[in-house]
């Protein structure tokens, strides 16, 4: 039985204050805040680079063995960093993934983003900043909300049909961390040619800039340090919610039995994608990339699973609102943390492995593929079929929030807007985070959990 939800304005403020309240309160007292460490991985090595005269992949946080692993161009597109202190770092950092975060969420809701109103956005802001992927990017000042913000910038392009620019964002993102660069190979499975030439040429431009800037350090990184796993941190770490990771809390070293894994993941994540691409759903296609790089990087720290966000704009299209839920409760929980010291036996491979099982079981089962162009085209025809809720209505039932996300062509047709949603678009023309555990009081058990992302290995 659906609880009843309040119906008039006033009702709704109070909820919105009493979850903005409980928010609140949970994350000022469960999580662990990372203390900014890889934000400070960033400003250090910025700062050492440029008023110092050190070298990018030297630099160490005090204490620790962390440093910067990002491909040069990174650094390159931190430079402004060097005009800031850390506490000013900090802030900026701060509105950057605010700012990230209000692009991704618009992209993802699509033309139909205004029918959630006020208390549709009010509730959505109180729940995001439970879902831990979130809680450790804004913590540990991270740049994967950045990048997840510049791919779906082209996969709405793609969407839309205006593929003239397409692939730029993609490209960037590729050239600031490895991890991306799988939506070029989604661009060639889709037989997206010009759009995966475009991201393949930014990609490779900015490499060459960061190359021309800092010779040195650029050599270094693509001969020595993207192939040193030993700057990344332990494999085995319950954060690195990977294939990898996976196979290194089994005891398992054999990198063949990984390799083979990576495999069957791609594979299957080519079919499901290639369907999703023909059927010009942009965002499952998008999602199952997302999901597929997770698991395929050697390390995925909890806080990289922001990469899932799309999938549950795709869950929330599709009307399966109470697996949403339910999985986005599990990715709120920290769950995986039980199993901080030992994630041995049945219970550490299943719960150790948590983040890492809902991630495979998305790329299996993610609904993709369903926008028919023919239904797409009637959906467009007939926007008297959608009506716009009454003031009366309760503006977050299931229903208003599967339409509102703007991925059905029947919600974009009612919002009255000539552009398709990410998810609807017509086919284009030709260590770390939010633990409940206190902090450990070994200097190297603190360091990694409080880094997962700079211990990151460029591929991740």
């Amino acid at each position: 039985m659906t609880p009843a939800l309040p119906r008039t304005d006033r009702g709704r403020l109070l909820l919105v204050l009493v979850l903005a309240t409980v928010v609140t309160a949970f994350t000022a007292t469960v999580p662990l805040l990372r203390d900014w460490f890889d934000l400070r991985v960033y400003h250090g090595s910025i700062d050492s680079w440029v008023h110092h005269g050190g070298r990018i992949y030297d630099y160490r946080v005090p204490g620790t063995t962390y440093g910067f692993t990002y491909p040069p161009f990174a650094a390159v597109v931190m430079l402004p960093m060097a005009l800031l202190d850390l506490g000013t770092a900090v802030m900026a950092a701060l509105l950057l993934n605010l700012a990230a975060l209000v692009v991704v969420l618009r992209l993802l809701a699509g033309p139909a983003w205004r029918r959630l109103g006020w208390y549709g956005w009010a509730v959505t802001a109180c729940l995001l900043p439970l879902f831990e992927p979130l809680r450790d990017t804004f913590s540990f000042g991270q740049v994967n909300l950045l990048l997840l913000a510049l791919v779906l910038t082209d996969a709405a392009l793609l969407a839309t049909g205006r593929t003239r620019w397409a692939g730029i964002g993609i490209g960037l993102a590729a050239a600031i961390k490895l991890t991306p660069a799988l939506f070029i190979g989604l661009l060639l499975v889709a037989g997206r040619w010009r759009a995966a030439a475009v991201a393949t040429t930014v990609a490779l431009g900015a490499t060459a800039v960061a190359a021309r800037v800092d010779p040195g350090a650029s050599r270094f990184y693509w001969t020595d340090a993207l192939w040193d796993t030993d700057r990344v941190g332990r494999l085995g770490y319950v954060s690195n919610q990977s294939l990898q990771g996976v196979l290194a809390r089994l005891g398992e070293p054999e990198r063949a039995w990984w390799a083979a894994g990576v495999v069957v993941v791609l594979a299957v994540w080519a079919l499901r994608a290639r369907r999703a691409a023909d059927a010009g759903d942009w965002t499952a296609a998008f999602a199952l990339t997302g999901l597929a790089a997770c698991l395929v990087s050697p390390i995925t720290w909890v806080h990289h699973l922001v990469w899932l966000l799309p999938s549950f704009a795709v869950l929330v299209r599709t009307g399966h609102l109470r697996i949403a839920a339910a999985l986005y409760a599990v990715l709120c929980s920290s769950v995986v943390w039980l199993w901080f010291d030992d994630a041995s036996g049945i219970d550490g491979f299943l719960g150790g492995n948590t983040y890492a099982w809902i991630t495979l079981g998305l790329l299996l089962w993610l609904p993709a593929g369903q926008l028919r162009p023919g239904l797409r085209t009637a959906d467009r025809s007939t926007s008297t079929m959608t009506v716009a809720p009454s003031p009366v209505a309760p503006a977050s039932s299931p229903a208003f929030v599967q339409s509102a996300w703007g991925f059905s062509g029947t919600a974009a047709a009612a919002a009255g807007d000539s552009a398709d949603g990410l998810g609807e678009g017509r086919q284009a023309s030709s260590e770390p985070t939010a633990s409940t555990r206190p902090p450990a009081s070994n200097p190297q058990s603190s360091s990694e959990r409080a880094s997962s992302y700079t211990a990151d290995p460029p591929p991740s």
